[in-house]
Formats: structure tokens, C-alpha cells, sequence
């Protein structure tokens, strides 16, 4: 379960890398919600597989 952890914590940071800097860039409100959706289902679906368990 750590393991699940760690790597889903790097997982949010790159992709949190990868686009923050190219929304932060261009100043597009449109891309930002987006970019925001995306996080939001990204973060729920690690939450789900996270509460799931080994399975």
C-alpha cells in the first residue's frame, strides 16, 4: 500500500508539473478549466483505487 502511495503522489506532481507552467504561460481561462477538470478527475479516481484496497 505505501508503494500505491508514493507513486500516486508522484504521479500528481508531474502531471501538476507538466501543465501548471503551460496554463500559468498562456493566461487562458478556458485551458485552466480544463487543465482544472482534469486534475479534479485524475485526484478522484486515485482516491477511489487508493480506498479500493488490493484487490
Amino acid at each position: 500500500m505505501p508503494t500505491k502511495i508514493v507513486a500516486a503522489f508522484v504521479a500528481v506532481a508531474l502531471m501538476l508539473a507538466f501543465l501548471l507552467p503551460l496554463v500559468f504561460k498562456l493566461k487562458d481561462a478556458s485551458l485552466a478549466v480544463v487543465v482544472g477538470i482534469g486534475i479534479a478527475m485524475m485526484l478522484r479516481d486515485l482516491w477511489q483505487s487508493l480506498r479500493a484496497g488490493d484487490s
